[in-house]
């Protein structure tokens, strides 16, 4: 769902449904959209109780949305596996997959407290905090394994942003190519990045951050860990610079995760996911604008992107 004015109001259906999930004597008594998401119209909704209090829930809808049905019975699925793991993942309340009873394909989950923070400020201190968290992800087993990775990514479907290096950008186009390298599989969340992590950050203290939540599990799958970490050191490469993308991959393993242990295979799967992003850079970079990096516009963001590919093919290995 990109470009579409997300509103604060439940459609009746959907409403109606999740009334049916309350407890009983509750009902909703406050809604707010959730701005951010790419993909889905997200909104936290405020619960009444009888005796006059409140808790917050979550509903996620997708509005016109292919696969929708399969984005949210995975994410169930994963919400599911994640119950007791130690991992900070909402609970899943209920999910309406093929809108039996809703208008559109729904989830709701619990709300989970803190914020995403994209600031540049206390972005040093985050980074170990994000390490650490994928590494725990990483070392959950599922009973059942989800479903195995995708990329949809060809040599075919890059998209070189103009100006760029177009010599790197070949040689980047070649890499993924190849064959892909022999890995262990994890458990992965597949979208791991700082816009799907919430913190609590005390006001006068941005390095004080905590993890309070991780969210967005509807493409969680099995797969190399590399994939995840790749995907998060892309972002982080847009969203503050291209040296932070190595950074990540440098603070994951100093938290103890485990890489593919040649430097080909690490390269490409980094390779990868930069060009996976080539093809929406003006999706992933709107939520940043809307989130407060203005700065942050189509163009400055593919060219954080060819810096960071270019630094990719240009590091040895």
């Amino acid at each position: 769902m990109v470009g579409r004015e997300v509103t604060a109001r439940v459609r009746p259906l959907t409403l109606a449904w999740v009334n049916s999930h309350l407890e009983p004597g509750e009902r909703v008594v406050g809604t707010e959209a959730l701005h951010g998401g790419i993909t889905a119209e997200v909104r936290r909704l405020t619960v009444g109780a009888p005796d006059g209090g409140t808790r917050q829930l979550v509903l996620r809808s997708f509005v016109d949305v292919e696969h929708s049905e399969e984005w949210l019975n995975r994410e169930a699925d994963a919400l599911t596996v994640l119950a007791g793991s130690g991992v900070p993942a909402p609970a899943l309340v209920a999910v309406d997959p093929s809108a039996e009873r809703c208008e559109y394909p729904s989830l709701l989950m619990t709300h989970l407290p803190g914020r995403t923070v994209l600031d540049e400020e206390g972005v040093a201190a985050r980074l170990p905090l994000l390490a650490r968290q994928l590494v725990a992800i990483h070392a959950v087993r599922p009973a059942e394994r989800p479903r195995p990775y995708v990329t949809l990514t060809t040599a075919d479907t890059v998209v070189t942003p103009e100006g760029a290096d177009a010599a790197a950008w070949a040689a980047a186009t070649d890499v993924i190519r190849e064959p892909v390298p022999p890995y262990e599989g994890r458990f992965l969340h597949r979208d791991f990045q700082p816009g799907n992590v919430l913190f609590a950050v005390p006001p006068d203290d941005p390095a004080g951050a905590r993890i309070t939540g991780v969210v967005d599990w509807a493409a969680a799958s099995w797969g190399p860990a590399d994939l995840d970490v790749a995907h998060c050191s892309t972002n982080l490469a847009l969203l503050h610079g291209p040296v932070w993308g190595p950074r990540f991959a440098e603070a994951y393993e100093q938290a103890g995760g485990v890489l593919a242990e040649a430097a080909d295979a690490r390269r490409y799967w980094l390779v990868r996911d930069a060009l996976a992003c080539s093809e929406e850079v003006r999706a992933v970079a709107r939520p940043w604008r809307e989130a407060g990096r203005t700065e942050l516009t189509t163009r400055a963001v593919e060219a954080r992107l060819d810096a960071y590919v270019t630094a990719l093919m240009d590091a040895p290995g």
